[in-house]
């Protein structure tokens, strides 16, 4: 390797060279350490010498001794080479984790149940990884992949995946869930007639799942009594369970509430509940970002 200094016309290996006669003590150990004769060692010392303009060594009945200058010089080398391999670790950190950090944005449905689940297992692998875990609407969640803020995020699909990378994620069956002792517990099965004038907790009109379900119920001739209008699965979960009226949500949507408070039906016909992974379009993915993908994989 011939990298040259423009002041000194010292390459890397000679000082290579230099070190490994420092470390070995004879010019012939130096040579079969490092692969070389011993007169192509004497030489690449002879032409450091020249370079630098001093002695290394001093030749004493055919040994060679450091002179002062030669150890006050190698003290140098070895403080770059620690300072070249402080160097090669922190590239290979970075290659390996980017920046030490992992920042996740997630719609509701999943930022309380799948995605904490993949954090435990990412965290398994990667203990001295700081993660930090936003639940957002689904679009400030785009926004922040597109934006950067975010390394990776989960979103309901309608957002606008203009500007980001994308990915189905899951797409799981909603479930009709109703206060315990409410009369639509006796039945297996809730369809929309079902539904018909009774007290409904709703997602926000421009929610993708909203209208299908408006959709459906337009169909059918029905129209269930709206009393609460939000953005939130966790916070449907939360007022029926408080007996505000009915809701339709994600299979996900429920791990963090109480299960004796409520009373879960499937609905027919079936409506999903479909989200997207989604990522910043123009930059690589690193290794910490690729598994937790993995992580968020196997969480499903």
């Amino acid at each position: 390797m011939a990298e040259t200094s423009g002041l000194l016309g010292v390459n890397y290996r000679q000082i290579e060279i230099f070190s490994a006669v420092m470390k070995a003590g004879t010019v012939s150990r130096a040579a079969e350490l490092i692969g070389l004769t011993q007169p192509a060692v004497s030489r690449a010392i002879a032409e450091l010498e020249r370079a630098i303009g001093f002695s290394l060594f001093d030749r004493v009945r055919n040994r060679i001794i450091p002179t002062p200058e030669g150890k006050l010089f190698y003290a140098d080398i070895e403080r770059s080479f620690l300072g070249m391999d402080t160097l090669r670790a922190a590239a290979a950190r970075i290659r390996d984790q980017g920046s030490g950090q992992l920042r996740i944005g997630s719609l509701s449905a999943l930022g309380s149940s799948l995605v904490p689940r993949a954090v435990k297992r990412f965290r398994v692998v990667h203990p001295d990884i700081r993660v930090t875990l936003m639940v957002l609407p689904s679009r400030d969640v785009r926004d922040g992949v597109a934006s950067g803020e975010f390394d990776i995020g989960l979103a309901a699909d309608e957002i606008d995946v203009t500007g980001v990378l994308h990915q189905s994620f899951v797409t799981p069956r909603v479930l009709c869930a109703m206060p315990q002792g409410h009369p639509l517990a006796a039945k297996e099965i809730i369809g929309p007639h079902d539904l018909d004038g009774v007290d409904f907790v709703a997602y926000v009109p421009e929610d993708r799942a909203r209208q299908r379900l408006d959709l459906i119920f337009t169909e059918a001739g029905v129209a269930p009594n709206i009393v609460v209008e939000t953005i939130y699965a966790a916070t449907v979960c939360a007022l029926v369970a408080e007996g505000v009226g009915v809701g339709l949500v994600s299979p996900y949507a429920i791990a963090g509430a109480d299960p004796t408070r409520l009373v879960l039906r499937p609905f027919e016909p079936v409506v999903q509940s479909k989200s997207l992974l989604i990522l910043p379009l123009d930059r690589p993915k690193s290794q910490l970002v690729r598994d937790f993908i993995d992580c968020l994989m196997a969480a499903r």
